[in-house]
């Protein structure tokens, strides 16, 4: 009888969603990713200008980013508790406010001081957006259309770390830098009105207890770790700084995990890894974003250092990559809903792991039309792989626990994505001076750093074909509607207490 009551209902929630409804609140979340994606490449770009505009050295300049990264790494975790104590629309728009200002103050800076310190308040209300925007798009979304509507939300998710190279190069080459801070001023206008208007006024939880050592640790954790990690590719990995990063980080993560598992009313509910759906599928997320964004880095760098195109040059040669991630989204939310995320993510990261394979064997003549035909695949297979994978990682929580899975699969994407951007880095780095001692004194330094590329890109497509050899343990979709009865039993097994 309950279950036949569950099936009405769901059929009710089915019957009265509509596509129509759910454009407004999505358009106002995707806006605001967009926004703070973007900003995440655009400022890759203008470091030599900054550093130029400033009279500062490189080092100097590069917390920037690296402040940015950690401000952005403290809060993550902090989106769940947030939203649960004053509402998911609130917290959304304030982060977005918030994000606003700190651009604005950016692009008005006088000093690399002011200005690493503005990207700090950027990084601060830029890092709870992603997390409590999917949440909120998965709730909104019935079960049987998930997998598309989460598709459309992933395209800004893949186009802006694409477009970013593009709008920063235009702008810096015929415009000024400021603007690549400023342009997120009406930006963020629309994503406030459009929140604020349409946003669903969701249900705020009343926590009974405090996760103080949560709150204190997660922040110290994942920005030390952060840190740890950008020190270690940037200046090597046996550095002071690199090992205080990352022993202050490892050591706080290893306290936290153990207060977290403790508590009643954890900060991030790590209990959600006792479904071993969710745990293979976020290991599987993990690999795919250590080959993808790890690897994606490194064809600007290629572009610009060795063939000597220009910043705007460069984002128009990455073009392909970005249309073709705008295909493969939709197209594999629709599948998704269909077949499931093991088809999807075995054949996007077979694709993957091929165009970085054919990228592994590129020469300083190596055409353009070739690189292009690379990185429109590689789109092709991060857009068909993404969303799926992290809709079924979403899919696989008890449903109450989405506002708290957000921050923890995001907090961790980052560090993940951070370890693979600074040990690709470092072993970049690494072949290109082993590349260049193999070849002595006469050796051509392009021919040695276009060997160091292809080890790279090696390297990711290996890391691709795990993730292909990985995505076969993810279990088959089952057939028709998934058994709620099971569903809730899951659902108690991973509350407190069981």
């Amino acid at each position: 009888m309950e279950h036949t009551k569950q099936a009405v209902s769901s059929a009710a929630e089915t019957e009265s969603f509509s596509l129509k409804a759910i454009i407004p609140p999505l358009l106002a979340i995707i806006v605001g990713m967009i926004m703070v994606i973007l900003d995440s490449t655009v400022v890759n770009v203008a470091i030599p200008n900054l550093t130029d505009y400033f009279n500062a050295d490189l080092k100097t300049i590069q917390w920037t980013i690296t402040g940015y990264t950690l401000a952005l790494s403290a809060v993550i975790p902090l989106a769940g508790w947030m939203t649960d104590r004053f509402g998911a629309k609130r917290i959304f728009v304030a982060t977005v406010v918030m994000f606003v200002i700190g651009s604005v103050l950016c692009s008005i800076a006088q000093t690399p001081v002011q200005l690493i310190i503005y990207r700090v308040i950027q990084g601060l209300g830029g890092g709870m957006v992603a997390p409590i925007g999917m949440a909120m798009v998965f709730r909104l979304a019935p079960p049987e259309r998930r997998g598309s509507i989460m598709g459309m939300l992933g395209i800004p998710m893949l186009l802006a770390p694409a477009l970013g190279p593009i709008l920063s190069g235009w702008l810096i080459e015929y415009v000024s830098w400021h603007w690549i801070f400023l342009i997120n001023l009406p930006i963020g206008i629309v994503a406030v009105i459009l929140g604020a208007k349409y946003l669903p006024n969701t249900e705020r939880h009343e926590t009974p207890h405090l996760d103080l050592l949560g709150i204190i640790l997660a922040p110290i954790a994942f920005s030390m770790l952060a840190y740890g990690v950008n020190e270690g590719g940037g200046t090597g990995w046996s550095t002071t700084p690199a090992i205080t990063g990352l022993t202050v980080g490892g050591a706080a993560l290893l306290l936290f995990i153990i207060v977290e598992l403790r508590q009643k009313n954890p900060l991030l509910e790590l209990r959600v890894f006792g479904s071993s759906d969710f745990t293979r599928g976020i290991f599987l997320s993990w690999v795919t974003q250590a080959a993808l964004f790890g690897s994606m880095l490194f064809v600007p760098l290629y572009l610009q250092n060795v063939r000597q195109f220009s910043a705007l040059e460069t984002g128009l040669i990455l073009l392909p990559q970005a249309l073709a991630s705008a295909i493969g989204m939709p197209l594999g939310g629709r599948l998704f809903d269909k077949i499931g995320a093991r088809p999807l993510a075995f054949v996007g990261l077979s694709i993957i792991s091929t165009a970085l394979f054919l990228l592994s064997n590129i020469t300083i003549e190596t055409s353009l039309p070739s690189i292009m035909v690379c990185l429109g695949l590689m789109g092709l297979g991060m857009g068909l792989t993404m969303m799926p994978v992290n809709t079924h990682v979403l899919n696989a929580a008890p449903r109450h626990l989405v506002g708290r899975v957000t921050p923890l699969t995001t907090a961790a994407q980052q560090v993940v994505v951070s370890f693979a951007v600074a040990g690709m880095t470092g072993y970049l780095t690494t072949q290109i001076s082993e590349h260049m001692a193999a070849a002595g004194k006469g050796g051509n330094p392009l021919v040695a750093a276009v060997m160091g590329f292809d080890d790279v890109f090696f390297l990711s497509a290996c890391i691709a074909a795990a993730g292909v050899v990985i995505s076969l343990i993810l279990r088959k979709p089952k057939a028709g509607s998934s058994d709620e009865g099971e569903v809730q039993q899951e659902d108690a097994a991973l509350l407190p207490g069981h």
